[in-house]
């Protein structure tokens, strides 16, 4: 599988600033060569950190030039002097790169409540420079980590007209996830940590982009759910520099729908593979609920599912306890008959009507959920309703790694 992308236009650093005591990289530097056009979506949580709010003013312009990154400290909870902090890693990111410091966004995830570093960051942003390379994606992906055992990257290949493109992009989340991003517009209005940055040398309207990038986030960033938690961090960045000097996509056109599908393919692979890596997880889970009244009540019922504590461990102990994704869809507040509910483990269907299939079905789920991925549909059989949502099994791992995260 490639990880080490190269997008033409940009160049990437990671390196190790001594934010994190294992001396592992902490820093992350995206860097094009010419002002790109921006799309982002951020968390909607009521407690935003001051990067957050930092980035969400500079991506106003509709231009980006470059990311400034760190991991280790989430520069959460921090006051004014963290919003002090944010902006003088832009304005120190802006002079050394010689760009306008309304082209530089701004990411931090770790520890929440502790001051940044300030000292070990400016260092950190002048090597981050110095190191600048078409040849460094990989270790960008690697500066932005936290509690992720590995880097999460992701590539494809369009055209348009007979001019290609490439999509790639990098990830970072284990914990502290079910994102809920929502677009921050270009022209002011809104939306363990989730990040994400994804970098195309394609020519695409801004707008155009916008609304893509929207569409794309809702279909995969916001369909995962690790712990059930929102961060005060999530962020998910795209930018397009044009480079490849494509005819300019536009809404409303085929190569619009091309450029969709392709967004789509990388940030759902990048969504999995977080759900992959959630903290202390064995199993990624797809957990599917179609037949709901409509389509809202169907994702409250496949949310309930992701989050219930009982049905996570019971994916981790491999027992298709189907009672428990009842009792789950049971309390999420929709409409439902239960003598009409089928519930299948891929295509194992454990309870038909409301009621269990036997004992050999059982024993063939068993079977399934052996593996590291598998999907639990949930059939409710009362309209056209339908949402799919990606969630991890509930292990002791998760259990030891969250009580000691700050120690």
């Amino acid at each position: 599988m490639q990880n080490n992308y190269l997008v033409k236009g940009f160049k990437f650093s990671g390196i190790t600033a001594g934010i994190k005591a294992s001396q592992k990289k902490d820093m992350t530097l995206i860097f094009s060569e010419v002002p790109a056009v921006v799309a982002g979506t951020f968390t909607t949580g009521k407690v935003v950190a001051a990067p957050v709010t930092v980035s969400q003013k500079n991506i106003r312009s509709g231009l980006c030039q470059a990311v400034i990154v760190n991991s280790g400290n989430a520069n959460a909870c921090t006051g004014k002097q963290g919003l002090k902090d944010a902006e003088a890693m832009v304005a120190e990111t802006a002079r050394l790169l010689k760009i306008s410091k309304q082209h530089v966004l701004v990411s931090s995830t770790g520890k929440i409540g502790v001051p940044l570093p300030m000292a070990k960051i400016s260092r950190g942003i002048t090597l981050a420079v110095e190191a600048l390379s078409e040849n460094q994606f990989q270790e960008a992906s690697e500066g932005i980590l936290t509690t992720d055992l590995w880097a999460k990257t992701a590539g494809v290949e369009g055209k348009v007209g007979k001019t290609s493109y490439q999509i790639a992009g990098f990830a970072k989340g284990a914990g502290m996830i079910e994102p809920h991003m929502k677009l921050q517009r270009s022209g002011g209005g809104l939306h363990a940590t989730m990040l994400a940055y994804i970098m195309t040398y394609a020519a695409i309207e801004r707008k155009t982009l916008e609304k893509i990038f929207e569409n794309a986030v809702n279909q995969t960033f916001n369909r995962i759910s690790v712990d059930g938690d929102m961060s005060t961090n999530d962020t998910a960045l795209i930018l397009a520099n044009g480079v490849a000097q494509n005819k300019v996509i536009k809404s409303g056109t085929k190569e619009a729908k091309a450029f969709e599908k392709n967004l789509i393919t990388v940030l759902d692979q990048l969504a999995r593979l977080m759900v992959k890596d959630g903290e202390g997880a064995t199993k990624c889970v797809r957990i599917e609920v179609k037949g709901a009244k409509n389509d809202n009540e169907a994702e409250k019922m496949a949310y309930t599912i992701a989050n219930s504590y009982l049905v996570r461990t019971s994916f981790f102990g491999q027992d298709p306890n189907w009672g428990r994704i009842m009792g789950a869809i049971g309390r999420a507040g929709t409409a439902l008959k239960a003598e009409k509910v089928s519930i299948f483990y891929d295509k194992v269907c454990v309870a038909k009507n409301g009621m269990s299939t036997g004992d050999q079905a059982d024993a063939a789920a068993k079977q399934v959920m052996q593996a590291p991925a598998f999907t639990v549909t949930v059939d409710c059989r009362l309209g056209k309703g339908q949402c799919a949502v990606y969630s991890s099994d509930l292990t002791l791992d998760y259990v030891k790694l969250n009580s000691c995260y700050r120690t």
